[in-house]
């Protein structure tokens, strides 16, 4: 029997990159899944069916825009109606605007910090008490090297993965003595579609061949000159979720190619 087999879990931002990498690797070990994400209907219609007939385990969406604490709240809810638990929350969804402080537009700093760090706690508020009544949880936050680290021009996501950070250890500690977790795991670059349009954009703005550009962005910051995958980043959550991982709470975890280790 597969290890999360009769387990829930909730994947924000999971209808493509490293969100569905992370999906996949928890239905492969038997958990239901709660989808979540923007994308055409059908698309995600078949991408539900497709995992549920490929992996065993029941497979559902839910499109809450995750600015929206109300539309958070009744997609944990939606979760637990649906599967009867929610035991596995990761917060995953994410934006990007990339600017200089000075110039950093005010309504996509609100945007980013929304997304990237509030919907976490409004996510992990929900799910929760859930997670106390059941006496289990893991509770799995992609934050990024940025969390660890800086860089120029992403005032807005840097500021949120720092507070991604300082949230799970808070969450944490809050629950330590409980059979519930809580951990973030760190990414350097990943080739998703977020990752992508930073590419193209290097490639416009440098006249380089979008090959050039994904090398030049690699070669800047992660010494291993290769981009950290979806499903390494989803071998990893599963592991969180093991009872070898049960005394692991508010690690930051890195899978950064070696980008902190300079």
């Amino acid at each position: 029997m597969t290890q999360l087999h009769g387990k829930a879990a909730l994947v924000t931002g999971s209808t493509s990159g490293i969100g569905l990498g992370i999906a996949r690797k928890l239905a492969a070990q038997g958990a239901d899944l709660m989808l979540n994400g923007f994308g055409d209907p059908t698309h995600i219609a078949d991408l539900c069916g497709a995992l549920s007939d490929e992996f065993g385990v029941r497979v559902d969406h839910n499109g809450a825009d995750m600015s929206k604490p109300e539309q958070i709240e009744a997609m944990v809810a939606a979760t637990e109606a649906e599967f009867g638990r929610l035991d596995i929350l990761v917060n995953n969804a994410g934006i990007q605007h990339v600017a200089p402080v000075d110039a950093f537009p005010v309504e996509r700093w609100d945007a980013v910090i929304a997304i990237n760090l509030s919907a976490v706690f409004h996510g992990t508020r929900a799910a929760l008490p859930g997670m106390k009544t059941r006496g289990w949880g893991r509770i799995i936050n992609i934050a990024s090297v940025h969390g660890l680290v800086a860089s120029v021009n992403k005032a807005a996501y840097v500021a949120a993965k720092h507070g991604v950070i300082g949230l799970t250890k808070v969450t944490a500690l809050e629950t330590a003595e409980s059979n519930i977790t809580c951990n973030a795991i760190c990414p350097g670059w990943v080739l998703t579609p977020l990752v992508q349009k930073q590419i193209d954009a290097l490639a416009e703005s440098k006249g380089l061949s979008v090959e050039e550009a994904g090398r030049e962005l690699l070669s800047e910051k992660q010494p291993s000159k290769s981009f950290v995958t979806p499903d390494q980043l989803g071998e990893l959550a599963v592991f969180l979720c093991s009872e070898a991982a049960g005394n692991m709470r508010g690690a930051a975890l890195t899978m950064d190619g070696g980008w902190t280790a300079q």
